[in-house]
């Protein structure tokens, strides 16, 4: 399914790399908390979902702008030279990495144009722009929000903030999987979601490099598999945008990996796995009525994975999971809240 691309070969972040990120955005992206699933919690929430494991919650919402996001976005923009950063940044986002951006932008005096889709939620639309970001909108493919971009840098030189295809976002990402390492150092599979490879490639990056021995996977929905795909074939798989744009999960409906990405998960990652439509909103509702974290649904996929998918996944004793963010449509936490369990 999709088109294959040939990738040229790019250096690898270094462990000196993710600590130099810690450094740039200490004071700015907080240590989020790692909090366990209580099963005696679950069960009074109405759940009857057995437990094989240990299942630990990286609360990545905890962040400001409520997302993983900012680690990545705050330490390119701080990367940046003075006279790069006063051309203006841009950046192509659905939504989290939008508010990153714009975030970032704000605290260093840059301006920071966002192109994103028509289709992106309302909730993270008005953030973008409460937080200065001046909107561009496209059509629902992440093809075309690259393409405008792309056409904007060249009209008024503004400097590209990549969504997840650069090694200062990799590496700002990495930085939660640093933390995970120190967390739980007994750790013994951590779970990530995957779009673009952002998040996938710095938490894999952070865990490995730090000399952890856990096994890092990473979930994505059925409707957008192309990591899984791309993963399993070896080659850089690209779907088509009708088909990604189909999950609820609307932080995960990238078309296919960052080339930068993938070879690192090549190189860290032990396996990805899918999830469908149900067990994400089930899992969103674990969320939402047996712990004190607000995950949107592209943050709840590892946990779908954890729960219904463990005969998929290595055999663990103490799994962590990452909840990516909590910018959540009001509408359906409402409706998640009062479905029948």
């Amino acid at each position: 399914m999709g088109d294959n691309r040939s990738m040229p070969t790019e250096p690898l972040i270094t462990l000196a790399d993710i600590h130099a990120a810690r450094e740039r955005i200490a004071g700015t992206c907080v240590r989020t908390g790692l909090y366990r699933l209580d099963p005696e919690r679950m069960a009074a929430a109405g759940f009857d979902i057995p437990l094989h494991s240990e299942i630990w919650l990286k609360a990545e919402n905890e962040q400001p702008i409520g997302s993983f996001k900012l680690r990545g976005a705050y330490n390119k923009v701080a990367s940046l030279t003075d006279e790069e950063r006063s051309r203006g940044v841009i950046t192509y986002s659905s939504g989290n990495h939008a508010q990153g951006v714009a975030y970032a932008g704000r605290a260093m005096g840059a301006k920071a144009v966002i192109v994103m889709p028509e289709s992106a939620p309302i909730n993270k639309r008005e953030a973008t722009i409460a937080l200065g970001g001046e909107v561009v909108f496209v059509g629902p493919a992440s093809s075309e929000r690259k393409e405008m971009a792309e056409e904007l840098v060249a009209e008024h030189g503004y400097v590209m903030v990549p969504p997840y295809d650069d090694p200062y976002i990799i590496a700002g990402q990495a930085t939660c999987g640093l933390e995970i390492a120190e967390q739980a150092a007994d750790a013994d599979l951590v779970l990530s979601p995957v779009s673009g490879g952002g998040l996938l490639s710095g938490v894999a990056s952070g865990i490995k490099l730090s000399g952890s021995n856990a096994k890092v996977w990473g979930c994505e929905p059925e409707l957008a598999g192309d990591a899984t795909e791309s993963f399993y074939k070896k080659e850089l798989i690209e779907w088509p945008g009708n088909k990604t744009t189909r999950t609820i999960a609307d932080g995960l409906r990238t078309q296919s990996l960052g080339e930068r990405n993938f070879q690192h998960i090549l190189k860290f990652v032990d396996g990805i796995t899918t999830v469908t439509e149900e067990e994400i909103l089930e899992a969103t509702r674990v969320l939402l009525l047996a712990t004190d974290i607000v995950p949107e649904p592209s943050g709840a996929v590892t946990l779908a994975a954890a729960l219904f998918h463990s005969d998929r996944l290595p055999e663990a004793k103490k799994i962590v999971v990452v909840v990516s963010g909590g910018n959540i449509d009001p509408s359906l936490k409402q409706e998640l809240l009062t479905a029948k369990a």
